[in-house]
């Protein structure tokens, strides 16, 4: 009888990985990202990954407008029409984002931080770093439960993103 070794992932990477899958799906020419809600007892409530709303063109149909005015990331966040992962997720869920776990492949800006604070949304995993750490403090200050994994745990599928 041979020992097989127990190759089951966490739940976390688990989730990221879909995070990560769900990212494929942006239109965004500068960055991918991907966030999904997962309830306390493992089940996926929504996903949603960064691009414009609908009914408008995507920015790899017309250009990035924060590339053509060479807005560095981080900054003017106004200017660009597209909705973020987190909040596309976090819309789809509507009231059943409470309580939730937030998996993202980047940490929340500051607009995101304050919706996911209002959905009442338990806890955030991540593994990207934001030019603006802002949201990751607001987080903290709230209380949240926030978690950073480790980049280097899924750099094959992150390259192949880019």
């Amino acid at each position: 009888m041979s020992h097989h070794e127990n190759r089951r992932i966490s739940k976390d990477r688990y989730f990221m990985n879909i995070a990560i899958e769900v990212s494929r799906r942006s239109t965004c020419t500068r960055r991918q990202i991907g966030s999904i809600l997962v309830s306390d007892v493992g089940a996926i409530k929504s996903t949603g990954y960064n691009g414009n709303p609908r009914g408008l063109p995507h920015c790899e149909e017309i250009g990035c407008i924060r590339d053509k005015l060479s807005i560095p990331s981080g900054t003017r966040l106004e200017t660009c029409t597209a909705v973020h992962a987190e909040q596309n997720a976090l819309i789809q869920a509507g009231t059943n984002s409470r309580g939730s776990t937030l998996y993202s492949t980047i940490v929340p800006c500051p607009i995101c931080a304050r919706m996911i604070l209002n959905a009442q949304v338990a806890r955030v995993v991540y593994i990207g770093d934001y030019s603006d750490l802002a949201g990751l403090e607001l987080l903290k200050q709230a209380g949240l439960e926030v978690a950073r994994m480790d980049s280097d745990d899924f750099k094959v599928k992150l390259e192949q993103l880019q």
